[in-house]
């Protein structure tokens, strides 16, 4: 899967993945979403932000998440 919109540079934020080169992490927009903030919200908070990112941030998380474990409780 191809991402033009999320940039890792090890000389920037530590490396982390974020979006199209900003000091914008997709964890920082996961989390906006996950909190339950509206995709307005976010582009508020986030003039730099566009419609088109929030969509291949999830996309990314989505990946992330699909190629690695991740630790659950499970219910007894």
């Amino acid at each position: 899967m191809k991402f033009n919109r999320i940039t890792v540079n090890p000389n920037q934020m530590g490396g982390v993945p974020c979006v199209r080169g900003l000091r914008i992490p997709v964890a920082t927009v996961i989390g906006m979403i996950a909190d339950g903030m509206t995709e307005e919200e976010i582009l508020r908070a986030y003039p730099d932000l566009q419609p088109d990112d929030l969509q291949e941030a999830l996309r990314y998380a989505a990946e992330a998440v699909r190629e690695r474990e991740l630790p659950l409780v499970t219910g007894s």
